[in-house]
């Protein structure tokens, strides 16, 4: 049977196939998504910048190393070779400008590229763009951006999540086939659930942090979003490994992750954290979704067994105590001296005041403020120490459960993506978006979010897997069961076949 041509809803190994057989080349791929963005990218707003004649330029580079590779059968083709991929605006990339989503940082070109993103360049892929975020990655929903909320492709009058919605959104919408983002709280995890697509967090110190703008020092991880688990696997293995740039990364083997049929998930143990289905405002559909994807993967031969974290309900506290408190000190070289934009003023300090007076946005002043005064003197043992010990309750909770069950199984998120505008003045609804994902991230567990079923209103609920330190695989493993015996991952946004 004659395959079908190329187009850009293929996934992400359905195209490296097509480049590798020479069915289409690199320029045809990267021309066919700069024309796709050309037309969908106004109403969605995913990019913060897009580089078309890099892009090509690369995509053309790309296609004349594949040609001489054709000529000389011992000329070694980098796995990745001609695909086009976009980047979290918060990952240096060099000769690209990094704002972070921030008015501080407008106009910033970095000297120097992030390891994550150099591995897969060095990989041969090409990149597009840079995607929105929330400032600093600080946010739920990708409207704490400077520069304009990005919308779901799902409905437009609704968020992709945050604070990776860009990039959740360009893969969504099929702009890109895989983007990466970055998870300190749930940033790859929640708007992956919002717009339909699986994502990956890495265990913290699996993949580099080198040429990431800090947030959180101890919670931040470099993760991939694209329409499939099959289709992350590639880039994954790719940027995982250690690195002597960044001090936290683990010295640990990347294994060959291959995905076996779904027999694979055969006798696993998959824990239900009961905590996570007894929180308040949690949407019905949600956890129906859910518990109906738990129950297919038990019809595969997994064995489902209910288990306690019982320390789950503090997490979101000690999350918005550690990460500001990092924040506060991380974001302390922003100051109009040594990078970005300056204030002009008579004084030193008042160079100082005003450039972040003026250019920080409302969010990421008040996670400074807080992170500030809990770190403050008087203050520090009775909030930042005491929160550091519970986060090492949080994490032995994990390991108990980790000695009953192979992976844990949980919502994403309490609902389905909510309306633009809905929860800006009230922090402390946005803050409780993230209260399933926060635990993995304190914890330094992996995390990985998929599709798993739709509302009444048509948008997509999420379920995320969370597994031992380092067994990525294991996640890979159970998600890929369940999409190789589903299709709720090949599901594509309304407005993605408008102009098809």
């Amino acid at each position: 049977m004659k395959p079908m041509p190329w187009t850009p809803f293929a996934s992400l190994t359905e195209t490296l196939r097509a480049l590798q057989t020479g069915e289409v080349s690199s320029e045809e791929v990267t021309r066919a998504y700069l024309d796709r963005m050309a037309r969908l990218e106004p109403r969605i707003h995913a990019f913060l910048a897009v580089y078309p004649a890099q892009a090509l330029a690369a995509a053309q580079a790309a296609d004349r190393r594949r040609q001489m590779a054709r000529h000389h059968p011992d000329e070694e083709v980098p796995p990745l070779l001609g695909l086009p991929i976009a980047v979290k605006d918060v990952l240096a990339v060099r000769g690209m400008e990094l704002t972070c989503g921030s008015r501080i940082l407008e106009g910033f070109v970095p000297p120097y590229t992030a390891t994550a993103v150099q591995r897969l360049l060095d990989a041969g892929v090409v990149i597009v763009g840079k995607t929105n975020t929330d400032e600093f990655a600080m946010g739920s929903s990708t409207e704490n951006s400077a520069y304009g909320p990005t919308h779901n492709p799902w409905d437009l009058d609704r968020v992709p999540g945050g604070s990776s919605g860009g990039s959740a959104a360009a893969v969504a919408a099929r702009l890109v086939p895989a983007a990466l983002g970055t998870d300190t709280g749930g940033s790859v995890r929640q708007p992956a659930s919002f717009t339909g697509v699986s994502g990956l967090k890495p265990t913290y110190g699996r993949v580099s942090r080198y040429g990431l703008v800090a947030y959180g020092s101890s919670l931040d991880t470099v993760g991939v979003l694209a329409p499939s688990v099959a289709d992350i696997v590639p880039l994954f293995t790719l940027m995982a490994g250690a690195d002597p740039r960044d001090a936290t990364s683990m010295d640990v083997p990347v294994p060959d992750i291959t995905l076996p049929g779904p027999e694979a998930v055969r006798g696993l143990r998959i824990g239900l954290p009961k905590e996570y289905f007894l929180a308040e405002g949690m949407q019905p559909e949600v956890a129906q979704a859910v518990q109906d994807a738990v129950q297919h993967l038990e019809a595969l031969g997994a064995q489902v067994v209910e288990v306690s974290l019982p320390h789950t309900a503090y997490a979101l506290p000690v999350y918005y105590i550690i990460a500001p408190s990092e924040a506060s000190a991380n974001l302390a070289r922003y100051d109009g001296i040594r990078y970005g934009p300056r204030e002009a003023a008579d004084r030193m300090w008042d160079v100082f005041y005003r450039t972040r007076g003026r250019r920080f946005g409302p969010e990421v002043k008040r996670r400074i403020m807080l992170g500030t005064y809990a770190l403050s003197a008087g203050y520090y043992d009775a909030y930042y120490a005491q929160a550091q010990k519970v986060r090492t309750l949080l994490k032995r909770d994990f390991e108990a459960a980790f000695e009953q069950v192979d992976v844990l199984a949980a919502p994403v998120a309490p609902t389905t993506a909510f309306r633009l505008g809905e929860k800006t003045e009230d922090p402390l609804a946005m803050y409780l978006e993230d209260i399933f994902t926060l635990p993995a991230n304190l914890a330094g567990v992996p995390g990985l979010a998929f599709p798993v079923g739709f509302d009444a209103q048509g948008l997509p609920i999420g379920m995320q897997l969370m597994g031992p330190h380092f067994r990525e695989d294991l996640l890979f493993r159970v998600a890929h069961a369940y999409q190789q015996t589903t299709d709720w991952h090949t599901r594509v946004p309304p407005l993605a076949h408008l102009e098809g």
